[in-house]
């Protein structure tokens, strides 16, 4: 396997014009959390001097957790060269190509791309004649998560739903003005955010999806009204001079990934909403100002002066509009005229997702990550029971079960000593950073666990709740999702290169990388297996970077066989079993962000595949990962530094002088009679 030089020195991650549009300049902030709780060392010091952490201690704590899961195999010969079941198909190699890459032998072909039509009446792309109305009716900017849901038995006839996280005007109009964005421009932006729901069509012997106008097809953008619901619909945190009721919200903004809810609805989360919020400094309350501060809303003028053309974006003159944004919302697909919800119940923070999974009780437990450096991993369990069937008044109970139940923030305890957890990611003597945790309560309906906060700034101002309660600091929590057999949890931390910095945290096991630039993933198993339990036990599954570096770890899978990988994003299963992971900002390694595949039982546990690659300066998002198709939604490409509309440097996917657009693509694997398993066996 060929791989690319290691970028030299502190490579950064994404492009900076990615950051700008993306996030804010995240980057170029300190992390929002500054709360002066307990080191996660202090914690573990405590707990070591009451002898808790002993080998015995951790099995009862767990209560069987840890050691029903996958044995490390950190000295493990190599294995045998049949591949696990799903993974047979040919690695493909790291690059820089201004290509989707996927596997020899296998097909693509792109699905949708933004400003494709949506609604009848749509008119065909033109980049130079963009409009608002038009874009209305059209496949939004920035797809990110996605869902293929059936219509038949087949697979022929799908509702495809995806998310568009957010803008990048330099790459969407030639000649774009950042000090002075016109007014049409700005009302493009609003309607290319949001969700599209179209139906995709196959024939039988392809895998190439392609869109169809249905009555199912539909664009949330800036403007749909959503309902808040909820313990904190109507708080006056929530009323503005538009909604006194605070019951009523247009619009949602920077969705990120999601999930598909076990009754058939779709779950958005709402990410890096603070940029969209000027005149923060300005705002007179010192106290409001420490509040958007905790949600990094800071600063006078934002990058897309929206401000100027819609009141709600200036904090000066609707200050709760920020408290609106920050959610996880609920749509339902198969009803076109259903209006949309903002889960408060899940409390508000930069989801980055929000994914559901039955306790053996049929109550539902959700699982969300905030995004952002040193923020927490949370826990839903709802009070009531899903109701099964496809009736209407099922989906209509079930559309509520994340309305009332308790809502949890984890604290993570590792099982090494302290001093063997220097930041230089070399594994502890026991041969796997793992350890123990427990889920802290927050709040319950209008019950607050939290001192000195009530139920409705628990929901609200969540981050100030979880740093009361001394929660675990993570490197950016990504996606989580549970494993469709074993129940266990998986969750992508994408990178933090604060960890470690002079005032910041430094290594933890869960986190045992200072500068961390490339990201882990964490594999989770609740006590006895049970969604409900309040303990869990814990390991890290990968370490990611280059394998050729010491500070990297493959769940003790020989490293010489796997492939490279930084920041890990999206996570996604195939009936297999095997974890799907896509990637964004691959760019630390010198290479393209793609798609990997890795088993998670057996010889070949952590045989890390990479299956596909997108073009330069693109994500890989929301993929979809079903026997005979997968889809990837490809976003920002050709977004790189010193690029712009005006200097295009990819042109993918229409190829010649085009512009770049993001899209989605479908890969599938052509067969004798119709179509193969992606994965073979």
């Amino acid at each position: 396997m060929k791989l690319l030089p290691l970028l030299p020195g502190h490579a950064p991650s994404r492009a900076a014009v990615t950051c700008t549009y993306r996030c804010g300049d995240a980057c170029l902030h300190d992390a929002p959390n500054t709360s002066d709780n307990p080191t996660f060392a202090d914690v573990l010091g405590e707990v070591s001097r009451r002898g808790a952490l002993r080998a015995g201690a951790v099995v009862a704590l767990a209560t069987g957790g840890l050691a029903a899961m996958p044995a490390a195999q950190a000295q493990a010969p190599a294995p045998d060269g049949r591949p696990a079941p799903g993974t047979d198909f040919p690695r493909v190699q790291p690059n820089t190509r201004d290509a989707v890459v996927i596997p020899e032998g296998y097909e693509q072909g792109i699905v949708i791309r933004w400003g494709d039509p949506v609604l009848p009446g749509a008119p065909e792309f033109d980049f130079g004649k963009q409009t608002a109305a038009a874009q209305e009716k059209q496949f939004g900017f920035n797809c990110d998560f996605a869902a293929v849901l059936p219509l038949d038995h087949f697979g022929l006839v799908n509702l495809l739903v995806t998310n568009h996280e957010y803008t990048s005007e330099n790459f969407m109009f030639t000649g774009y003005d950042e000090d002075n964005p016109t007014e049409e421009q700005v009302r493009i932006a609003w309607a290319a955010h949001g969700l599209s729901v179209v139906m995709v069509t196959r024939p039988f012997h392809s895998g190439h999806l392609r869109p169809r106008m249905s009555p199912f097809n539909r664009r949330i953008t800036l403007h749909t009204p959503f309902r808040v619901t909820g313990p904190a619909a109507g708080s006056d945190l929530l009323k503005t001079p538009a909604d006194p009721s605070g019951t009523l919200v247009h619009g949602t903004m920077n969705n990120c990934a999601g999930g598909v809810t076990p009754w058939g609805t779709i779950l958005s989360g709402e990410e890096n909403v603070n940029q969209y919020f000027a005149n923060a400094d300005l705002v007179a309350d010192e106290t409001t100002r420490r509040r958007l501060a905790r949600y990094g809303i800071r600063g006078k003028e934002t990058v897309r002066k929206w401000e100027r053309f819609d009141s709600r974006f200036d904090l000066t003159k609707q200050v709760n509009e920020a408290n609106r944004f920050g959610w996880v919302i609920e749509l339902d697909p198969h009803d076109p005229n259903s209006t949309p919800v903002k889960h408060t119940a899940l409390g508000r923070f930069k989801h980055e997702c929000a994914n559901v999974r039955v306790a053996h009780d049929g109550r539902v437990v959700a699982y969300s990550g905030d995004d952002e450096r040193f923020e927490y991993i949370y826990k839903f369990i709802s009070d009531k029971k899903m109701k099964h069937g496809d009736s209407a008044h099922a989906r209509r109970h079930n559309m509520t079960l994340l309305d009332e139940g308790t809502l949890y923030v984890a604290r993570f305890t590792g099982d090494s000593p302290p001093a063997e957890i220097d930041g230089s990611g070399r594994l502890p003597s026991d041969g796997e950073f793992d350890g123990v945790g427990e889920w802290i309560p927050l709040a319950a309906g209008k019950r607050s666990f939290v001192d000195g906060m009530t139920a409705e700034e628990v929901y609200v101002f969540t981050r100030e709740a979880a740093d009361k309660v001394h929660a675990t600091k993570m490197d950016r929590p990504e996606d989580i999702q549970a494993h469709p057999r074993t129940g266990r949890i998986y969750c992508a931390l994408s990178n933090n290169v604060e960890r470690g910095n002079p005032g910041k945290e430094g290594a933890t096991e869960p986190n045992p990388r200072v500068n961390n630039k490339h990201g882990q993933v964490l594999e989770l198993e609740e006590a006895r297996g049970d969604a409900l339990a309040l303990r869990f036990s814990w390991r890290l599954l990968l370490v990611c970077g280059d394998p050729r570096s010491p500070d990297t770890y493959f769940a003790g899978f020989p490293k010489d066989q796997v492939s490279p990988i930084s920041s890990p994003d999206n996570v996604a299963f195939d009936r297999h079993g095997n974890l799907w992971i896509s990637t964004d900002s691959a760019g630390a390694l010198g290479i393209n962000d793609g798609l990997y595949a890795v088993p998670l039982e057996g010889r070949r546990r952590g045989d890390l595949k990479l299956f596909l690659t997108v073009p330069k300066g693109a994500e890989t998002c929301g993929p979809v990962v079903q026997d005979k198709i997968v889809t990837v939604c490809v976003q920002h490409p050709g977004e790189v530094d010193g690029a712009s509309a005006d200097k295009p440097v990819s042109h993918w996917p229409d190829g010649g002088k085009s512009q770049p657009r993001p899209s989605v693509v479908a890969v599938w694997k052509p067969g004798r009679h119709g179509l193969s398993d992606i994965g073979g066996r």
